[in-house]
């Protein structure tokens, strides 16, 4: 912040260089203004609403006890019914849960590997006006079903959203980092966007669409491409565009909430986090367009969200040549003069700490009203944001012709595979002829005929168009940025 405001007082005084860094900061500060401005006007819905619901669950595998504990928190809360869809590698042990809750919870498996394939098939099965999809770790809190089904009882509301925080955070760093960014989230990007009335991704941990709206929308949702490519990830994004496109409003209900895990190796959070950057960028370019035209205020913060690393990157870069050259104005020849050298230099590092410190914190201050431990710690995950969360999403913009999968789970999608081996030890059951398996409720309300999403071709051309775009801005930025041209 301090090394912005010198590069901001030098391009205003000396009609100077206008420097991306503080661009960067600039752009920073607005966005975080225009979120604050808006969540403001933000209240949940109040009035009790009454609708049938159908709960769809896609799981590959779980721990037996957490899956027990996810469905005894829904079942308590008295859907019209529950549909559990295990697909992939075959799972008794699932489906023996299952069966200790019906009938209210039915089971299906199908050999088709893919949570899309999965929330087809529950969506197709379900009853209930309005389908809530759960993620198969996710802990609901009391009356997180009520109160989700609220807004419904507007009818211009497509989809709602939960309130949604980490399970036991203390347990290591990454476990604290990641409850902060869900609600750094929940607290400023949900209720801006929900006032706005499009929410740009309503994150799937639990989300609530009405039956009709995802019904309509399951042929794009299976079939659409681009850049040559179908993303079997980001199925969350995917459905929220679809429902605004349709011109219903996506909200955020923040008296619904539920709790997840999160990854507490460096490496499964590494997977986790380039497949949702790079799922949220992909659906960002596609649904472009649309959004400049009906939403521009969600074109401004997704663009932003992949512009602002490349951004820094340039920054980086810029000042690495600047200094191998010997080139660029020194900012700080002015304070350097006001005192002993070496006074001046520790001053200098203290404000930019101190100042640096306090922007954060006033960034983060409701987050912080909430949880004031975490402000010792709110440099560390500053750092650790830009230096791990950055990179991953320029990575994950460079790869978004690519082909890919799931990557954080066995069993779990793999991009343009056949069909999993079912197991060998199964219980018997109503066998279809597409290869699914169900308990007796469910067999007749499934469909015989699945869609099938299409299979993406390695060594599409269009694959190319990402890397030249980040090449061609990186390049520019850097010969600006260091005056070079």
């Amino acid at each position: 912040m301090f090394i912005a405001i010198l590069e901001m007082r030098h391009t205003i005084t000396d009609h100077g260089h206008l420097y991306l860094f503080s661009a960067f900061v600039a752009l920073t500060w607005a966005i975080w203004a225009l979120k604050v401005a808006l969540s403001w006007r933000y209240r949940p819905w109040i009035a009790p609403y009454e609708v049938s619901t159908s709960v769809v669950i896609p799981v590959v595998d779980e721990p037996v006890d957490l899956f027990a504990e996810v469905l005894t928190r829904i079942v308590e809360q008295q859907p019209t019914e529950v549909i559990v869809v295990i697909n992939g590698r075959r799972n008794p042990v699932l489906e023996q849960v299952c069966e200790q809750f019906a009938p209210l919870v039915q089971w299906t498996w199908t050999p088709v590997a893919g949570k899309r394939n999965a929330v087809l098939l529950g969506t197709e099965a379900s009853v209930g006006d309005v389908v809530v999809l759960v993620d198969s770790d996710t802990i609901w809190t009391t009356d997180t079903l009520p109160e989700l089904v609220k807004p419904f009882a507007d009818p211009a509301v497509g989809g709602v959203t939960t309130r949604q925080r980490i399970l036991e955070p203390e347990r290591g760093f990454l476990t604290r980092w990641a409850d902060w960014m869900e609600n750094s989230r929940a607290l400023y990007s949900m209720p801006a966007q929900s006032v706005l009335g499009s929410v740009g991704c309503l994150p799937g941990r639990t989300i609530a669409f009405r039956r009709t709206v995802l019904l309509d929308s399951m042929q794009d949702f299976m079939t659409q491409q681009f850049l040559g490519v179908f993303l079997e990830v980001s199925d969350d994004r995917t459905l929220t565009n679809l429902a605004l496109k349709r011109g219903f409003k996506t909200v955020y209900q923040s008296t619904s909430l539920v709790y997840t895990d999160a990854p507490t190796e460096l490496r499964k959070m590494r997977k986790q986090q380039l497949r949702w950057s790079r799922g949220s960028q992909y659906n960002t370019l596609r649904m472009l367009p649309w959004m400049l035209v009906h939403t521009p205020f969600l074109a401004f913060f997704f663009l932003a969200d992949i512009i602002l690393p490349f951004l820094l990157l340039v920054v980086v870069i810029a000042w690495g040549v600047r200094l191998a050259t010997h080139t660029g104005q020194n900012l700080y020849v002015g304070l350097l003069h006001l005192h002993d050298r070496w006074v001046s230099i520790v001053a200098i590092v203290l404000l930019t700490i101190l100042m640096s410190t306090l922007s954060m914190a006033l960034r983060q201050i409701r987050h912080i009203e909430e949880r004031p431990v975490d402000l010792l710690l709110m440099p560390v995950y500053t750092v650790f944001s830009s230096v791990f969360l950055m990179p991953l999403r320029m990575y994950g913009f460079l790869r978004l012709g690519h082909i890919g999968g799931w990557g954080t789970r066995a069993d779990a999608y793999v991009a343009d595979q056949g069909e999993a081996t079912s197991g060998s030890d199964v219980r018997p059951g109503r066998e279809h002829p597409e290869g699914l398996t169900s308990s007796p409720a469910l067999a007749a309300r499934l469909p015989t005929s699945p869609l099938r999403s299409p299979r993406s071709q390695p060594g599409d051309p269009r694959a190319l168009v990402t890397y030249l775009i980040a090449v061609a801005a990186v390049t520019l930025g850097v010969l600006y940025d260091a005056q070079l041209v």
